[in-house]
């Protein structure tokens, strides 16, 4: 018997590193103003949003990178009410901030307008009808531009970005002047949560230098990270405090789990008090190359991963 050809598709982690897995069906295929689009069905992952060749999430461990970025930041901060996000095109983290109830307004910019469409069309256990909650802004356009330009101060700001390749929209978005920008955007307890590449140890010079730079613009910056099957690694992010006496570490499980129960409205699936110590508990290697690492990214020599 004639054995079916198998469809693979190959993710670019690094132009030396792939990783690759069978899809089964390929949803849709594109190229917008600013990036290709794939959306495939895969029997490993389930459903996979694909930008530049680079797997940006999927149907079966989305929950953990979208809980990861945003819980944190909101559970650390004593009443979040207005919240910024930049990119989240799928809706995930838009889904994930408005399950807070303290939340009164969300303001997310993303530039491409087709990748949010193609979401809500190709990608709706994500998004979960976040984009027509009331209390939600919806912008298309660039976030460093729109965040430089409003008068608006935001209570967490949170940067769902895509990777800073070399000719992809968000190049800019990992700068020193950039994270100036959202600093000052921010209330005086005002928190940033990053999407800050990978720390794993073959391709970990990108995540070091984001929390380098960070460093240089924040008084208090809190790097974390956990492990996301599909990524094919572990990931890494950042909170960035206005407030210099803030460390994600002091505050107590219990507590974290008390917020949870008393903000959240839905049961989460990753985060909670005894996960939050874990991802903000780095190994030895990992800090000691964060002390070592000296490159503050800038916009004339702005970070490319490949």
């Amino acid at each position: 018997m004639e054995q079916k050809q198998k469809n693979w598709f190959t993710n670019v982690i690094t132009p030396d590193l792939n990783q690759q897995f069978i899809f089964k069906e390929s949803l849709f295929a594109g190229r917008t103003k600013f990036q290709s689009v794939e959306i495939l069905d895969t029997p490993t992952f389930g459903r996979c949003l694909i930008l530049d060749g680079k797997i940006q999430s999927s149907e079966s461990d989305e929950f953990i990178y979208h809980e990861a970025l945003v819980h944190p930041s909101l559970i650390l901060h004593p009443c979040p009410r207005r919240v910024f996000i930049a990119g989240g095109g799928e809706g995930a983290v838009l889904r994930e901030v408005l399950a807070h109830n303290t939340v009164e307004e969300v303001t997310m910019v993303d530039i491409d307008e087709d990748v949010v469409k193609i979401s809500q069309k190709f990608l709706p256990t994500w998004h979960q009808g976040s984009f027509q909650d009331n209390r939600v802004k919806l912008f298309f356009t660039d976030a460093r531009r729109c965040l430089a330009k409003s008068k608006e101060k935001f209570d967490v700001i949170i940067c769902d970005l895509s990777d800073p390749i070399s000719e992809g929209p968000s190049r800019l978005l990992f700068t020193k002047e950039f994270y100036q920008v959202v600093r000052n955007r921010l209330t005086e307890d005002g928190i940033a949560s990053i999407q800050a590449e990978s720390p794993s140890l073959p391709y970990s010079l990108p995540f070091l230098a984001i929390v380098k730079t960070l460093q240089v613009v924040f008084p208090v910056v809190a790097p974390y990270y956990t492990e996301v099957p599909s990524f094919g690694s572990t990931w890494g992010f950042a909170l960035a405090f206005q407030d210099q006496n803030m460390d994600p570490l002091k505050m107590p499980p219990q507590e974290i789990d008390h917020r949870i129960s008393i903000r959240v409205n839905r049961e989460l699936c990753f985060y909670d008090g005894n996960t939050h110590q874990g991802l903000f508990s780095l190994p030895k290697y990992l800090r000691q190359k964060m002390e070592a690492e000296n490159r503050v990214i800038t916009d004339n020599e702005p970070l490319a991963v490949w």
